[in-house]
């Protein structure tokens, strides 16, 4: 009877329709009431300045919580670990061993397993490395990361805006405007080397047990941090640093920054953060070095992190790039050249003249994309630039559609059909030019003016951030 009940609550915790979960063990509370009823407990607990000790655990491994972190991971998308599990997989899996993980869990005797690691490439080159957890360590470190979010959210700094709830890089930049406005015009641009890579897990964990007196949970937060990395065939052990690309990281990372941000509050400077690069702004280029001195030693005697020098520069605001947008002296926002260079690189890859996919395959691929640039960059004041870029893709496309048709008698069938003169059409599809030049012709904008890329539902820039602007 009692293995039945187990396995109702395991299946509970992968369906669409919320039950009543039950419990799997005498020993773990459960927590299923509400989300709200969460973070309500967890709250009360905060504001009455105490670290909740034996009932943290209970939280994590709560069949609401659990149930929570698997759909998020499931959101994600990520791909398997070294276990080769999909995500997909999981819920048979957990059907099987739930019981035993969570026991394991709540006893303190789970061991995680490595992480895998590999290596994307950066916008600006190098490499970036990222370190990919099994499903079902993804699922823990989510499940723990739900529950300490709420205790750490109000202790953040206001001026700290990567990797929090409610919080994106667009509050970051209107903050970093704000103080170009009011005369700071001089910024230090701080970039900390291979910050993820460096954490130190002594004052990491005396950070978090400050906070936090469930000793079991710390205990698998420590191994989380020292699981080891799988490279090449080997497993080696870590010694400092946090895994980039898990769950939890991005709290961690925040938690161990916070006493840099509480430092720079204290002695009263303009700032926004954002994950591990910030930038301090000041009103003159003497009293920038002196901040960077000083603020550069804070951080490798205090923190026991590594400033990269080479990137980290005082400069004027206009010289430098903040996530993406460049502020300019009357502290309006520009886009950066390297991300519309980045933005019109991604474009050329999906509008390709030899790719063997349909005109609504092109579109469809562009559209997110387009949407989604549009989204982060619209803050910027250069209505002029959507415009050109917008004409730009259109010419793209224009180009491709045309190189569809293949032959001549094809292109003049097309431009005839789009309306063209006869005459008109057979001049572009005898027309010795390249497919480029050809897609610039009076012809081909005819055929395939604004109007038609309505009706092909193609993303407008320019519409879209006059939409915003009026």
């Amino acid at each position: 009877m009692k293995r039945q009940q187990v396995i109702a609550y395991q299946m509970d915790l992968f369906t669409e329709q919320r039950k009543n979960a039950i419990c799997p063990s005498d020993n773990c509370k459960d927590v299923h009431q509400t989300k709200a009823g969460q973070e309500k407990q967890i709250n009360k607990e905060r504001k009455q300045g105490r670290a909740l000790t034996e009932e943290l655990m209970t939280i994590v491994c709560s069949s609401s919580n659990l149930k929570q972190a698997y759909k998020q991971v499931k959101r994600n998308k990520g791909v398997a670990g070294i276990d080769q599990m999909p995500t997909g997989k999981y819920a048979d899996w957990f059907i099987q061993n739930g019981e035993l993980l969570i026991t394991e869990l709540l006893q303190g005797n789970y061991q995680p397993q490595a992480v895998k690691q590999v290596e994307i490439p950066k916008t600006k080159g190098g490499t970036r490395k990222l370190g990919i957890p099994t499903v079902t360590d993804r699922i823990i470190q989510q499940a723990i990361a739900q529950v300490l979010t709420p205790i750490y959210e109000l202790e953040f700094s206001e001026f700290s805006y990567g990797f929090r709830p409610r919080r994106r890089a667009q509050m970051a930049l209107k903050q970093a405007s704000e103080y170009v406005l009011e005369g700071r015009e001089v910024v230090v641009d701080m970039d900390m080397k291979s910050f993820f890579d460096e954490v130190n897990h002594d004052r990491l964990m005396y950070q978090l047990s400050t906070k936090i007196a469930d000793k079991t949970l710390l205990r698998l937060i420590r191994k989380y941090l020292q699981s080891g990395i799988l490279l090449g065939g080997l497993i080696s052990q870590r010694l400092k640093g946090t895994p980039q690309g898990s769950p939890l990281s991005p709290l961690l990372s925040n938690i161990v920054l916070d006493e840099l941000d509480k430092e720079l509050e204290k002695r009263g400077h303009c700032f926004v953060r954002y994950a591990d690069d910030f930038s301090i702004y000041v009103r003159s280029a003497k009293a920038g070095e002196r901040v960077k001195t000083s603020i550069s030693s804070f951080i490798t005697k205090k923190l026991k992190l590594k400033v990269n020098e080479q990137k980290s520069v005082v400069c004027e605001t206009d010289k430098t790039v903040l996530l993406g947008y460049t502020i300019l002296k009357d502290g309006n926002l520009i886009i950066a050249k390297e991300n519309v260079s980045r933005f019109k690189a991604s474009i050329r890859k999906i509008t390709k003249r030899n790719r063997g996919v349909s005109f609504e395959q092109i579109i469809s691929e562009l559209n997110p994309k387009l949407r989604g640039w549009f989204e982060y960059f619209k803050l910027t004041k250069r209505k002029g630039l959507f415009k050109e870029l917008d004409a730009w893709i259109r010419r793209k496309l224009r180009c491709f559609q045309i190189k569809q048709t293949k032959r001549t008698i094809g292109l003049q069938r097309f431009l005839k059909k789009q309306g063209v003169e006869v005459w008109q059409a057979w001049i572009i599809a005898l027309s010795g030019k390249g497919w480029w030049r050809k897609s610039g012709s009076p012809q081909v904008h005819q055929a395939m003016n604004n109007f038609w890329f309505r009706e092909q539902k193609l993303f407008n820039l320019s519409l879209n951030y006059k939409k915003l602007n009026y």
